[in-house]
Formats: C-alpha cells, sequence, structure tokens
C-alpha cells in the first residue's frame, strides 16, 4: 500500500499555522500588561534607601570621594566641617554644587548625612 507524500507536509502546515495563531493571541493578551508596564501602572517600583549616613556615601560617594575620604574626582571631605557649616553641607549634598550632581542623598537624610560629614577628621 502507497502513502501519500503530501499527508506529513500539509500536517507540519497546518501545526505551524495554528501555533502561529495561538502564539498571536497570547501576544494580544499580554499586550494590555505590557502597555501598563510602560505607563508605570504596573507593579510599583521600590528603591531602598540606605539606613545611615556611611551606608549612603558607600553607595554613592565612594567612587568620587574616596574610600578614605581622601578625595579624588571630587574634593577631599576630611575636615570639611572647619571649612563649612552643617547647613552649607546639607545644601550641597542634596543640591549638588559644581560638578556633583544632586539627588545623591535623600532630603530627610540630609541632616544627619551633614552631621557626619562636618565630624570626619
Amino acid at each position: 500500500m502507497k502513502r501519500n507524500p503530501i499527508i506529513p507536509f500539509v500536517t507540519i502546515m497546518v501545526i505551524g499555522v495554528l501555533a502561529m495563531f495561538l502564539l498571536s493571541f497570547k501576544g494580544l493578551g499580554d499586550s494590555k500588561e505590557l502597555a501598563a508596564e510602560l505607563e508605570g501602572g504596573g507593579e510599583e517600583k521600590t528603591e531602598e534607601v540606605a539606613a545611615n549616613p556611611e551606608d549612603i556615601y558607600k553607595q554613592n560617594c565612594i567612587s568620587c570621594h574616596g574610600d578614605q575620604y581622601q578625595g579624588g574626582v571630587g574634593p577631599a571631605l576630611k575636615g570639611v566641617g572647619d571649612r563649612l557649616s552643617t547647613d552649607e553641607i546639607s545644601d550641597i549634598v542634596v543640591n549638588g554644587k559644581g560638578s556633583m550632581p544632586p539627588g545623591l542623598v535623600p532630603a530627610e537624610k540630609a541632616g544627619e548625612m551633614a552631621e557626619w560629614l562636618a565630624g570626619l577628621k
């Protein structure tokens, strides 16, 4: 008995067309989630804020001011309390100055950070 040689090709074609339709419907279902993500309506992302000034320094400042507060790209921080008041330091860590970008230290932690920096010797 001879088999028709076209049947395997037709079977593969039908499976391929069905797979294409199934994947298209899956994509349509996911499009609402993707649109919500792009608009920011997806899951809320929270940023973890460091608990103490030293952790903030390690996260945001060490690359420019050095691991020993010696300076580098940014100025040395040892003795900064002798040159600037805590209010001035607080303003700089929140708003930036010169090449230092603003927003590296959260405003609610600025006073704590300024006191810590003023105490570096």
